[in-house]
């Protein structure tokens, strides 16, 4: 149907990270301000000089999900799990190397808007009054309850465990092995014990209708298109600052320990909540891009230097953490046209 609507998974902190840039533009908030100035309550555990720029490069140490609570669906939603992130204490010295905030950055990026906004709006608000609306883009971060559920696409996720088996070779083998290992940072991150960032529960609007921003934002697919676009380009609805602008072009710089991503174990490169190309992993026409993959093949993001935004998203899970073969062909003939 041509108004379908789809959950993208992890793309969703793509476009919190974009509600926060809007708000640095508006002057709300500085990204290398510590994230206590913005948020008292953040200042225990050793967390006291975490900056907004480790926060949203993934620097923190507050990945794991075991210490935070989680009972029920709603303890994923902001003003539940912010305040459980509050109060715990880093995986390792903040600022000395990176790895995966999967389930807790949409959460500590939505904390930061009701902070800093003067309106004190939620990330669901502000991103819907400040972006989608203007632009007249569908996307939300927590879906409304008039939008009725046959709209909403049903994303198929691994069908059979034959079919995990066999596909296995697609993961990076230290990750595979992370997972296999309970203790490890990698499952204590990426694995949810009680199942409620199971695949089949992102077709529910239990999980879809709070606002968790890591992973459950749903919406048009050229819609989500068009929002990347009107950041590269600078729509003048926006009102992108220039150092905003520049901010979000500038290359990711890595933390101490270098690029290596201690809960997924590969390298990756993180800046402003956003991917970022690198020698490891090209998207874009430079490293002026930035974006966000998705579980199971999704992926957006805006190339500043080709003028575009670009948006990919799936009703059957791919195998991989990034470069779906479907997102990656889709991609390719997106930039043979523009060479064209």
């Amino acid at each position: 149907m041509e108004d379908t609507l789809i959950v993208v998974f992890s793309a969703t902190k793509g476009f919190a990270a974009l509600a926060l840039a809007v708000a640095h533009s508006r002057g709300y908030i500085d990204y290398d301000e510590k994230v206590a100035a913005y948020w008292p309550e953040f200042a225990q555990e050793g967390k006291e000089d975490i900056t907004v720029r480790q926060l949203l490069a993934h620097q923190a140490g507050l990945c794991s999900l075991d210490r935070l609570h989680i009972n029920q669906i709603e303890d994923l939603d902001t003003a539940s799990l912010a305040k459980n992130i509050a109060g715990a204490k880093p995986e390792w010295e903040p600022g000395s190397r990176h790895g995966y905030h999967a389930w807790t950055v949409g959460g500590l990026i939505g904390e930061l808007v009701r902070r800093v906004d003067p309106a004190h709006r939620t990330l669901r608000q502000f991103f819907e009054e400040e972006i989608a609306n203007p632009l007249h883009a569908q996307f939300y971060i927590g879906l409304p309850e008039s939008i009725p559920s046959t709209r909403l696409a049903i994303v198929k996720g691994v069908d059979h465990p034959i079919q995990l088996f066999l596909n296995l070779h697609k993961f990076p083998k230290k990750l595979l092995l992370g997972f296999l290992n309970p203790k490890s940072l990698t499952s204590r991150s990426l694995v949810d014990p009680k199942k409620f960032v199971a695949n089949k529960n992102f077709n529910t609007r239990s999980l879809l209708s709070i606002e968790f921003a890591s992973g459950n934002g749903v919406g048009q697919v050229r819609d989500m298109a068009k929002i990347y676009s009107a950041f590269a380009l600078r729509d003048s609805q926006l009102n992108i600052k220039t150092d905003t602008f520049k901010e979000l072009m500038k290359p990711a710089f890595p933390p101490a320990c270098g690029f290596y991503d201690y809960v997924n174990r590969i390298e990756l490169a993180y800046s402003l909540g956003f991917w970022k190309p690198f020698y490891g992993y090209q998207f874009g026409s430079s490293d002026h891009a930035f974006g966000h993959p998705g579980a199971g093949g999704s992926f957006c993001f805006a190339d500043p230097d080709a003028k575009i935004g670009f948006a990919y998203a799936m009703n059957k899970f791919g195998f991989g953490m990034a470069d779906d073969p479907r997102e990656v062909a889709l991609r390719n003939a997106v930039y043979r046209s523009l060479d064209r």
